[in-house]
């Protein structure tokens, strides 16, 4: 198993990690950045980011992602991709009359390092309802950007009311005949230009107050139950899939004992993105913030690396 030694390591290359290793190279510090899939993050599934500063023109989240690895190439920075780390542990470990705080575990090899970036992100959560787990990429996605298209001239629902369950109804309408959005309240929680162009979409029906109790099917998803919590009633839906976007569990489980954390598992942070363990910051959709948008994992990432490197200073200069 190989061996890896060096000052900072960046865990993740979304926006945030990508971000983070563009600050970190400018300041000259000595760092690898680890994706366990590919870089980019979760902004590669998004058809259409319309509110990054700068592009007047929509872009889609793929060209965006690729603009960032792009920029990092340019610069000299390539990102460990497939590397998985699986575990973090405070193991300090003098060797060649350097010490190593941390040491991160993976099946590609240990990186022993000072300081670490923590740019992992969030996952989508699961509704937790009878048999979501067997119709899971049978009928049901988080992706409507990567799945979409299977469903033309099909009849398909959304679950949520924010601004991603909207944006992704909103693109589904390029191809389903029919597209319901089930919100369990009787309001939505998205934005205004979000909502109205929604509401003027003919091919959209909102079903609100309303929750989905069961999934069933053969094979592939092929009917849902819908309980209407105001009026206590349950109906079937035909439906050919579902869509689900009720929000983002943390992927935070590598440093749950090592950092302090909300009670959603989001890594607490202060305005440095420093955590509670000296040396480990956090940055992105992982750490506890108001606002998840790519831009604010983009400052995440920025001052998380300014920092950093002010705390590797300290360490050799005391």
């Amino acid at each position: 198993m190989c061996e890896f030694k060096t000052d900072l390591v960046i865990v993740g290359a979304g926006p945030g990690g990508l971000s983070a290793a563009l600050y970190s190279k400018r300041s000259g510090l000595n760092f690898e950045i680890v994706e366990k899939l590919m870089p980019g993050g979760q902004i590669i599934k998004t058809d259409s980011i319309e509110n990054y500063p700068g592009f007047k023109e929509n872009i889609s989240g793929f060209e965006l992602a690729q603009n960032l690895v792009e920029h990092c190439k340019k610069l000299g920075i390539e990102v460990r991709d497939s590397f998985d780390v699986s575990s973090i542990e405070v193991n300090e470990n003098r060797q060649n009359g350097k010490s190593y705080k941390f040491k991160c575990q993976s099946d590609k090899g240990i990186i022993r390092t000072n300081s670490l970036i923590i740019a992992t992100g969030a996952s989508p959560s699961r509704l937790g309802v009878e048999g979501e787990e067997k119709f899971i990429g049978s009928g049901i996605s988080f992706c409507a950007t990567c799945d979409g298209a299977l469903y033309r001239d099909k009849e398909v629902a959304v679950v949520g009311g924010g601004n991603t369950a909207l944006e992704e109804a909103i693109f589904l309408t390029k191809f389903a005949k029919r597209v319901y959005i089930i919100h369990r309240r009787d309001e939505l929680r998205a934005e205004q230009i979000l909502r109205d162009r929604a509401f003027k979409n003919e091919k959209i029906k909102f079903l609100w107050s309303s929750v989905i109790e069961r999934f069933t099917g053969s094979d592939r998803l092929e009917e849902i139950l819908v309980r209407n919590k105001k009026e206590n009633k349950t109906f079937k839906l035909k439906i050919s899939a579902v869509f689900e976007y009720v929000g983002l569990d943390p992927n935070s489980v590598m440093v749950r004992d090592l950092v302090d954390s909300d009670d959603r598992g989001f890594i607490l942070t202060n305005s440095r993105m420093e955590t509670s363990m000296p040396g480990i910051f956090a940055v992105g959709d992982v750490r506890s913030t108001p606002l998840r948008q790519v831009i604010t994992a983009v400052a995440d990432g920025s001052i998380a690396a300014i920092y950093a490197d002010r705390f590797l200073y300290s360490l050799e200069h005391g």
